[in-house]
């Protein structure tokens, strides 16, 4: 649905099509939305209500037989239920959410890790496997190998350097059981590419036409601005929406992107969780799409100017910065360099600590991608949860701190992180 009420399929089908004219950045200011519907409000009103009125009673018959999958008695447009179904605001936000992916449809949750975990339980059941790439992020590792595990369910990792002989060979004889693949890219925090198209290729392989083997993408890292993955072979795209789509780190709420059959299920499995975004996140949300083009321009702007900054001083060891990746696959995947930016202090965990205790204007917080600079340890923070020899393997030690860049005046944002820098003590 597109609006508040219900209109033709003639009326949609206009709407649609004089919308589709315009890029994203501008259908989010009006797409899925007409004021006269509304008493002539500029902006989509909050819709809070639990329940809606239908009609009639068949109105109402057909329209819960078409929420649980099946056809109406005649033909009708989807209308609305009840808000742990469907809700204006949430289905308006979810048509301008898929706009930037290019997908059929959207689905939009009440945090990242319920749509991502929405998603992974309407695919998966005991007995099947899982492929992932590491790193993840903490909470949908341990959500992996805690929850999946005790469901039964088999996990299978991969790392960033692993080419796809290497990728098959820890399938090994458990390509028959293989239901989907998780990837996250860039990966969280250590900015390691994965190729999506790879990916994709791996996925088909082991397809058969009893099952289809189902690539997600978590794209929080880059948001909706600067990757695609539907274009090179993905099935799902996930995010945080809590972090770019959202921007001001005042929401919690999760996005998945699909085809239309995926999205059926994922939607049902949603309802079922009772996992759905709720009316004035999504309004919230509505507002925050306005701008994602230009806030995340100018964060990505700020984190060229820090990274490059970073790589030249003497305290800093190595910056994990996609705009150092220069690798054929870096242009393939992505249109940005991005605003994540993590670095090792020469020292450990007490060097880095210090450095994270003496900012001043960057706020020592987790999460990403709002208007504000963050910084954080990721080993005992946000990926506390990994196993220490996991971590190390893949170069996520204790003297990694991660950087979200905002959109404040970048020299500012450098001023913070060089008097850091020099409150670090220095081993003798």
């Amino acid at each position: 649905m597109l609006c508040i009420v219900h209109r033709s399929h003639s009326e949609q089908l206009c709407y649609k099509l004089a919308n589709m004219k315009n890029r994203p950045e501008t259908a989010m200011m009006s797409y899925g939305y007409k004021p006269f519907l509304s008493e002539g409000a500029v902006k989509c009103p909050i819709f809070m209500t639990s329940t809606f009125v239908f009609k009639t009673a068949e109105e109402g018959k057909d329209f819960f037989s078409m929420a649980y999958g099946r056809e109406p008695s005649q033909a009708r447009e989807m209308g609305l239920i009840y808000s742990r179904i469907n809700n204006p605001d949430i289905e308006i936000l979810e048509e301008r959410l898929k706009l930037w992916d290019d997908g059929e449809e959207a689905a939009a949750f009440s945090s990242g890790m319920s749509a991502i975990s929405t998603t992974l339980m309407s695919f998966l059941k005991p007995g099947d496997c899982i492929l992932y790439s590491n790193p993840l992020y903490g909470g949908t590792h341990s959500y992996i190998h805690f929850f999946l595990a005790e469901w039964g369910i088999e996990s299978i990792a991969f790392d960033a350097a692993d080419d796809a002989a290497s990728i098959r060979e820890n399938i090994g004889d458990k390509g028959s059981r293989l239901k989907m693949i998780l990837v996250e890219t860039p990966a969280n925090p250590t900015n390691d590419l994965i190729d999506i198209r790879l990916c994709a290729d791996i996925a088909a392989s082991y397809s058969t036409a009893e099952k289809t083997v189902l690539l997600a993408v978590d794209n929080t890292y880059m948001g909706p601005l600067w990757s695609h993955p539907l274009k090179h072979g993905a099935h799902i795209v996930l995010y945080s929406a809590t972090k770019y789509i959202g921007g001001h780190s005042d929401v919690i709420a999760g996005v998945a992107v699909a085809s239309k059959p995926v999205m059926a299920q994922i939607k049902m499995a949603r309802t079922f969780f009772g996992t759905i975004i709720d009316p004035h996140t999504s309004w919230l949300l509505l507002r925050s799409l306005e701008t994602l083009k230009i806030r995340m321009e100018a964060a990505a702007s700020n984190a060229k100017h820090v990274a490059q900054w970073l790589q030249q001083h003497p305290l800093v060891e190595k910056v994990y910065y996609l705009g150092f990746n220069e690798t054929a696959l870096n242009k393939r995947q992505y249109s940005s360099s991005g605003a994540m930016v993590s670095f090792d202090v020469k020292g450990g965990e007490a060097q880095a600590f210090a450095f994270l205790n003496a900012l001043q204007h960057i706020r020592l917080a987790v999460s990403l991608g709002g208007t504000e600079s963050l910084a954080e340890h990721p080993f005992t923070m946000t990926h506390a949860g990994v196993p220490v020899d996991e971590k190390n393997r893949l170069g996520l030690t204790e003297k990694m701190i991660r950087l979200s860049i905002g959109i404040e005046h970048h020299e500012d944002i450098i001023r913070d992180i060089s008097n850091a820098l020099d409150a670090i003590p220095v081993k003798k």
